[in-house]
């Protein structure tokens, strides 16, 4: 005997679910499209790739090493005592009252912060090109991660500031606390830099080369050897023109000299990183599209 089922019939088949494919079109790039919201709403969307890859990020780097974390440490320590060696015993640097070596150490602690972060984190995409063309996520997730890595850095090196300070008799005072927005000034301008230098590299690979250099020069132009005042009065508009000049002077003013931040040269600082943080993240938007194409 055989059953059969008519359209007309009671029973009906089961009908299947509807489900919906969640579908992500990334547009040709077009700088008259300058949908930042949208494009910060997804970014927290995926907050939690972020965390996962900067976690990864630091496990991988200090992996199967003898010293493990303490490289976090040993550059900046490394350095200072080179500095202190030069210009304490070769040189006569002023530091203002100070010993050398805190004097010297207080500004690489961001400067290699941010060294750190930029030389990494430009060459984020091509050195992950192989995830870039086959998911998609929004692609500034990666330079992200090498900042976030490098404040890791940081914090972990801050304790070596503390040891200098408690073993020179340099006292905290309130006045610290404005270190706080100093970091966050300086994370903003680290991002848009990291952004900006990320997207030229997919295209010109020569900023990957050229970063040894550029961070060499940058560090000369800025107060981490010496301090502003051996800068001529005539020459002290342009220099502060450097974002990194007003970051790391106030940030040693807060900390070393237990004085407010100087307002004028944080604020310079604070309006050239939001500025070009804006600009970097709308030309990062608008290339995005091509760069598993190019990459």
């Amino acid at each position: 005997m055989s059953v059969s089922y008519s359209p007309d019939s009671s029973e009906s088949m089961p009908r299947l679910p509807d489900v919906s494919i969640r579908q992500t079109i990334i547009r040709s790039p077009s700088f008259m499209r300058a949908d930042l919201r949208g494009d910060l709403a997804r970014l927290i969307e995926y907050r939690d790739l972020l965390y996962t890859l900067s976690a990864h990020r630091v496990k991988v780097r200090y992996k199967q090493t003898a010293l493990g974390i303490a490289w976090a440490i040993l550059q900046p320590v490394a350095i200072m005592l080179l500095f202190t060696f030069i210009f304490s015993f070769i040189v006569r640097m002023p530091s203002e009252g100070l010993p050398y070596a805190v004097f010297a150490y207080t500004a690489l602690l961001p400067w290699t912060y941010f060294s750190t972060a930029l030389s990494n984190g430009a060459n984020g995409l091509v050195s992950n090109s192989q995830l870039i063309t086959k998911v998609y996520f929004p692609r500034e997730i990666l330079p992200f991660t090498y900042v976030i890595a490098a404040l890791f850095d940081f914090a972990i090196a801050s304790s070596v500031l503390v040891a200098l300070m408690i073993f020179y008799k340099v006292s905290l005072t309130a006045n610290a606390l404005y270190a706080i927005p100093i970091i966050l000034i300086l994370t903003l301008f680290v991002c848009a830099a990291t952004l900006l230098l990320a997207a030229l590299q997919v295209r010109v690979r020569d900023i990957g080369i050229a970063m040894p250099l550029l961070l060499q020069v940058w560090m000369l132009a800025t107060p981490v050897a010496y301090p502003l005042s051996v800068v001529p009065d005539r020459l002290r508009p342009f220099y502060l023109l450097n974002p990194m000049v007003g970051i790391i002077e106030n940030f040693r003013r807060v900390i070393l000299y237990a004085k407010p931040p100087e307002i004028s040269s944080l604020a310079m600082a604070g309006l050239i990183a939001a500025v070009l943080f804006v600009a970097s993240y709308i030309y990062f938007k608008r290339v995005e599209a091509t760069m598993a194409d190019i990459i």
